[in-house]
């Protein structure tokens, strides 16, 4: 049996403001069924899970190798367990927790709304048996959904080493605090927050037609040949874009290696906060 007590959001960065990763953090007390893998003699103390993407366990693993914790902590993959999006077809998600078994772990996505529930449970585990009232999706339809919604997610959508948290919205996603201790990158991040101006943010896009996987990292333009921005990530027709704010509502368009020219529109999520200007 899991108990849940915190779902949390939060990045991993480095001394130059950039972002390491993002994860989602579960902290629990895991009982003698011993379900997180953790040694027996750990069995019943308590543990965080780290929900990331699969190309982000070995930084991640490296980089809380390198601290001394005031106690022994055992850091492991968990490849026994699987994550599950629990999504509401209708516009308005269903905030109402859904009535699970103790063997698995559910709780409202801490980033955005929109996002639904995360389900945890063991690998092989069937969902519908978990939730029969459910219809199992596939990974290409939750990441529509994401870059629908403008919720980046992964390496992919922000880039270890380069992303910078403010840009990647993370602050809209409670994914960074300003009230917390120190951390690597504190002083940049909280710097640029307090001015109130971030020039970039990371958007929700739509292309007049779809677009090849190699058109990714691709410059995007406005109608005057300008610099715009750029296109980082996506699925079809749509994805994510690092653009600059003074062109949202512009006529873009961006024009892959090979092909014509595609227009672009980009569009602030509903998710938002509403005061948010830049």
């Amino acid at each position: 049996m899991w108990w849940l007590y915190r779902v949390l959001h939060p990045s991993l960065g480095e001394g130059d403001g950039v972002l390491l990763t993002h994860y989602v953090v579960y902290a629990i007390r895991p009982s003698l069924d011993n379900l997180t893998g953790l040694p027996t003699e750990h069995s019943e103390t308590s543990a965080i899970l780290l929900e990331c993407d699969v190309a982000a366990v070995g930084p991640i693993q490296k980089h809380l190798s390198l601290y001394n914790f005031r106690r022994k902590v055992i850091i492991c993959p968990c490849p026994e367990l699987s994550v599950w999006a629990v999504i509401s077809g209708s516009q308005k998600q269903d905030t109402q927790m859904p009535d699970l078994p103790s063997s698995v772990i559910c709780a409202a996505d801490p980033r955005v709304e929109a996002m639904g529930f995360r389900l945890v449970a063991q690998s092989g585990e069937n969902p519908k048996k978990l939730l029969p009232e459910t219809e199992t999706g596939s990974y290409n339809e939750y990441t529509k959904h994401r870059y629908e919604q403008g919720v980046p997610e992964g390496v992919q959508d922000i880039p270890p080493g380069v992303a910078l948290p403010l840009e990647s919205n993370l602050v809209y996603m409670n994914g960074i605090s300003f009230s917390k201790g120190c951390y690597l990158g504190q002083e940049l991040t909280a710097r640029t927050h307090h001015t109130g101006i971030i020039r970039k943010r990371l958007l929700p896009i739509r292309f007049s037609t779809p677009l090849p996987a190699e058109a990714e990292g691709a410059d995007i333009l406005t109608s005057a040949g300008k610099p715009a921005g750029k296109y980082r990530a996506g699925h079809g027709d749509i994805g994510l874009a690092l653009l600059r704010m003074a062109h949202i509502g512009e006529e873009l368009h961006i024009k892959p290696s090979s092909g014509s020219s595609v227009s672009v529109k980009a569009s602030i999520p509903e998710w938002w906060p509403q005061t948010s200007s830049n």
